[in-house]
């Protein structure tokens, strides 16, 4: 248990372990604590990223301006098309709207964008005003649907109902609400969804130009670079590939359920994973040419990346990294990722991970290791510090506390602008990760006297 002259809540107590002393039993999955300043993001911000990429829609929130602005252009999403999804729409409720209600503003928002933009779908965000003074925002979706023929999905998002996970779950029933019932379920031969992939710095693209080469067939991305026709002809697939397991799998297991369409678990993050993702695919098709012709892919993009890798982990042997992300799935890549480049891994911890997930992390970890859930900033400060990590890997709201530390700090979150996912992506990985830990500027601070 981390100890830098204060004191953790008692109810957080059984968020941390160490791997090594004892069994990993994390108090998880649960509501935040109130009054630990959790790094958790709301049910709202959760379906917001997941549905924010599909760029031909069209995305209101619902509720005050405090909450479009919080999550506007809120992942580094590229399209290779419209960007209808980086404006950031709001019916902008006011003291009056809350007394008498915000129904007709909704309605004439709605109206009004959707002629002036002609999107081919509408998302409704509900916020934490809208479930608290009882708006009727289904009637108002179904009203505006039957005026524009367009769909247009209500997401059940209201911030203080749950956690992050519950906004996946929103996000995902307005997905399924999308796809067309009546196409033939796994009609297309060869061909997969990829779900929880938000082509963060074009990262979609990256891995769908594998399965080209692979001959693979793409029919959707849910939702990095996708189209709301892609969407709708998700049933057609044969197999479901699941990337961002945390945001996506419940979506994955509806679908294996109403269509018949079968998932896999994979990650796009580390020569590994990356790896064993491909060879996964084409041991699906069992089909003999298709695995050939994965592995000259991998083989030829390994080639292509070693000697760089090697080069900087003759720097990087050593060096300790704290790494602080959504979920435990992205936490088993850079794990291993990190080892590939010499790297131990000191702390290691999620905002959404499950107890089986966290067995899973204390199994790969070296004994020693820091385990937490749901952290606040002060027990990420005294980890880190603790552990003397020599880099910081988490999202927009751990950047502070590395940089206020003087601790090395890389963004693997999705306000990055360049890809991480890939082959490719790997070397930048490597290049960002050699270029923080050797640079000479922490070398001039005290970690400890600044916690």
């Amino acid at each position: 248990m981390p100890n830098q002259g204060f004191s953790i809540l008692e109810q957080r107590k059984n968020a941390i372990h160490k791997t090594g002393e004892a069994p990993c039993t994390l108090s998880c999955d649960t509501k935040s604590l109130a009054g630990s300043v959790s790094q958790r993001a709301c049910v709202f911000c959760g379906s917001r990223v997941v549905l924010y990429p599909i760029a031909d829609a069209l995305h209101l929130v619902h509720g005050p301006i405090g909450c479009a602005a919080y999550t506007w252009d809120i992942r580094g999403a590229l399209s290779s098309g419209p960007e209808l999804h980086r404006l950031s729409f709001s019916t902008d409720l006011k003291e009056k709207d809350v007394i008498f209600g915000g129904e007709k503003k909704l309605e004439a928002a709605l109206l009004h964008l959707i002629e002036k933009y002609a999107p081919k779908a509408a998302f409704v965000y509900s916020t934490c005003i809208i479930g608290i003074i009882g708006d009727d925002v289904e009637a108002v979706c179904r009203k505006v649907e039957a005026k524009t023929g367009i769909p247009v999905r209500p997401v059940h998002s209201e911030g203080f109902k749950g956690t992050k996970k519950d906004g996946y779950k929103a996000a995902c029933t307005a997905l399924f609400s999308l796809f067309d019932q009546k196409a033939l379920p796994a009609s297309r031969p060869l061909s997969i969804n990829i779900l929880g992939e938000f082509n963060i710095g074009g990262e979609a693209w990256i891995i769908k130009d594998y399965y080209r080469r692979m001959g693979i067939d793409v029919v959707s991305v849910m939702t990095g670079d996708s189209r709301v026709e892609e969407i709708m002809k998700a049933p057609e697939a044969k197999l479901n590939v699941v990337q961002c397991s945390g945001s996506m799998t419940g979506l994955a297991r509806d679908m294996e359920k109403a269509f018949g369409i079968p998932f896999i678990r994979v990650s796009y993050f580390g020569i590994e994973d990356v790896a064993k993702a491909l060879y996964d695919v084409a041991s699906f098709f069992e089909e003999r040419d298709l695995m050939e012709r994965t592995k000259d892919l991998v083989r030829e993009e390994i080639r292509a990346i070693l000697p760089e890798i090697q080069r900087y982990k003759t720097d990087l042997q050593g060096k300790k990294a704290a790494l602080y992300v959504g979920g435990a799935f992205k936490a088993f890549s850079l794990i291993r990722a990190l080892d590939a480049l010499g790297m131990e891994v000191v702390m290691a911890g999620t905002q959404t991970g499950a107890g089986d997930e966290y067995e899973e992390l204390a199994r790969i970890c070296k004994p020693g290791t820091l385990i937490v859930d749901d952290a606040n900033p002060l027990e990420l400060s005294a980890c880190v510090v603790e552990k003397g990590a020599d880099l910081f890997i988490g999202g927009v709201k751990e950047r502070p506390i590395a940089f206020k530390l003087g601790l090395g700090f890389c963004d693997h979150n999705h306000e990055r602008k360049i890809p991480l996912a890939g082959f490719e992506g790997m070397v930048n990985f490597a290049r960002e990760v050699h270029a923080t830990v050797t640079s000479p500027v922490f070398r001039f601070f005290d970690r400890k006297a600044r916690i």
